[in-house]
């Protein structure tokens, strides 16, 4: 008796905790890890914006039009990455735009999220009449292209940064409603759920303290992926002028406003090109990691 008890101790002492088996399945990805350091730049450049550049994000330097970076003939460190066509200071706006991305990307995958887990939970709980005409509406706005579908609800609301998000997350919904619902009904017929229902717990308590828990994993990646996707279609409809307006320093705002000099001053499109890049890259290789490390079926033994 004494043996087994000791036994039990030693396993469960060898057992790693949950974070720390996280950390381990997610160090092994290499892409991951360099993906998550420079998310966590990002945020920390969004946080400290005002500190970090070194000019007004809308202040117009009459006087140094489309100046090149500093290391080009006619460049200045005052301007280390040269400036816009009406003189503002490029790392200025693009320090500043990292804060309306950041922005963007928590406001979406938050409101898309929130309402598609209630959503799909719904879904799986309810009688399957109500499940049909809840997926099947789903099925109508997934029909669409997301960004066209964005497009519409815009230029329905019209257009501003605001405006974007709020088209943007509602069509994101529909993932994180079908991600939801098919947890669900993988999760209600087993044990612990049985047993929940068993000793008389109510519906409400069954779908977000019993079985909500057990869906997590697959919303949080999908959330991390849909993190990248809301500030490349938030660039997107910036570009388009449907999202933010000038001079407000987004950066699909600014490759907008920089078309017309693409051939003559290349910094002007490439800084904020780069900038969405390695982001949307970073939260990739991020999201990649965490679906290795959360999903049990792809952990290394």
């Amino acid at each position: 008796m004494a043996e087994t008890t000791m036994t039990a101790a030693a396993t469960t002492a060898a057992r790693p905790g949950r974070l720390k088996e996280f950390w381990f399945y997610f160090r092994e990805n290499r892409g991951a890890v360099i993906g998550l350091w420079f998310f966590a730049a990002f945020i920390l450049v969004a946080i400290f914006a005002p500190l970090i550049a070194p000019h007004d994000p809308t202040q117009q330097f009459r006087d140094a039009l489309l100046k090149p970076p500093f290391w080009e003939e006619g460049g200045s460190l005052t301007y280390p990455l040269g400036t816009d066509a009406v003189g503002r200071d490029m790392l200025s706006r693009l320090v500043h735009g990292s804060r309306y991305s950041f922005y963007v990307g928590i406001i979406v995958v938050t409101f898309a999220a929130s309402g598609g887990i209630v959503i799909g939970l719904i879904a799986g709980f309810a009688p399957k009449w109500l499940d049909t005409i809840i997926m099947r509406v789903m099925d109508i706005v997934l029909a669409f292209p997301s960004l066209l579908l964005a497009l519409v609800l815009v230029a329905i609301l019209g257009p501003s940064l605001t405006n974007a998000m709020i088209a943007i997350a509602i069509t994101y919904q529909p993932h994180y409603v079908r991600l939801t619902r098919a947890s669900v009904l993988s999760e209600r017929s087993k044990d612990y759920v049985t047993a929940a229902r068993v000793v008389g717990a109510s519906k409400s308590r069954l779908m977000f303290t019993t079985v909500l828990p057990n869906c997590l994993s697959p919303i949080i990646v999908q959330a991390a992926l849909s993190f990248s996707t809301a500030i490349l279609d938030a660039a997107a409809l910036g570009f388009l002028g449907m999202g933010a307006q000038p001079p407000t320093p987004e950066w699909g705002t600014m490759l907008a406003e920089a078309r017309e000099f693409i051939l003559r001053a290349w910094w002007v499109v490439t800084w904020p090109g780069l900038a969405i890049l390695i982001t949307v890259l970073a939260i990739n290789l991020m999201g990649d990691g965490l679906r290795d490390a959360l999903d049990p079926k792809l952990k290394r033994s």
